[in-house]
């Protein structure tokens, strides 16, 4: 990289500071962080002096899109093998995808407002849903429980990293972890659990705005299938399994016709490969 390129850590000090902004209020906006400055439009167009390196110029051109938004952002995040899967038959999925993955993943988590994970992924996985392995803030924390299950144990109720939100629907048990970081929240439920929208609904009437669904699989298919998402990041690994959990499940069609074809760009990550798939949301909402 040439001196007079912007570095990757500088880019994502950048990305941090456009975050903050209102982009419903404002028109082409300039950034400064050290020697480098960065102009960005509402939608995520941008120009940067000096030039931005290869890693920083994916950077931007993957996050200014999400955090420059004028509307809410709903995007997923799924991570599998070649073939498909996000698990063994066991269930095992430490790790699939390697160390860049998971940069990217918790620096997805630094830019929005809440993250969201079903009970399933909830208690098989006792993830903490928090910025760990770079800079930024921590989202506030969602599990969706539509029959109060969860185990009231794990760092989802123990930590108090972040604040967590724990969605059931109306009239289950008032069994509330003693944390003060943790909030029990109704929801009205449908035939299959919480309805996407409804989700995002209830998290944008508190401010919470920009939304990543994380997992696992039956719930990020949930809000795709519904048309709830605005983009999704597919993470795939080099690495076939041959059996075990699905990523995506979605109703079968009969055609190719009735595909989803989202508009895609793709990125190295380390030994892995990201797939920017852009949706369109609107109808949905």
């Amino acid at each position: 990289m040439s001196l007079t390129e912007v570095a990757e850590d500088e880019a994502w000090a950048l990305v941090l500071q456009a975050r903050c902004v209102d982009w419903s209020a404002i028109g082409l906006t300039s950034f400064r962080h050290e020697h480098v400055t960065l102009d960005v439009a509402p939608g995520g167009a941008w120009t940067s002096t000096p030039p931005a390196g290869p890693a920083a110029a994916a950077l931007f051109d993957i996050f200014m899109p999400l955090v420059a938004r004028c509307a809410p952002l709903a995007i997923a995040q799924i991570g599998q093998s070649l073939d498909g899967r996000i698990a063994t038959e066991s269930g095992h999925s430490h790790y699939i995808n390697g160390d860049e993955a998971r940069r990217h993943l918790h620096r997805v988590r630094a830019v929005v407002d809440a993250v969201v994970v079903g009970v399933g992924t909830a208690d098989a996985d006792q993830p903490q849903l928090t910025v760990r392995h770079v800079a930024g803030p921590h989202p506030v924390r969602v599990v969706l429980d539509p029959r109060g299950r969860a185990q009231r144990s794990g760092p989802l109720f123990d930590q108090a990293d972040a604040p967590t939100l724990h969605v059931v629907a109306a009239g289950q048990c008032a069994d509330v972890s003693a944390s003060g970081h943790v909030e029990r929240v109704e929801l009205i439920t449908d035939a299959e659990g919480f309805a996407p929208q409804s989700v995002l609904a209830l998290l944008a009437s508190r401010g919470l705005k920009r939304v990543l669904i994380e997992g696992g699989g039956v719930t990020v298919s949930r809000f795709l299938q519904a048309g709830a998402l605005d983009r999704l990041h597919v993470m795939v690994a080099p690495l076939l399994i041959g059996s075990g959990r699905p990523g995506l499940t979605l109703p079968p069609i009969g055609t190719l016709d009735a595909a989803l074809r989202p508009r895609c760009r793709s990125y190295a990550c380390g030994s892995d490969t990201l797939f920017d798939l852009e949706l369109d949301a609107t109808r949905a909402r």
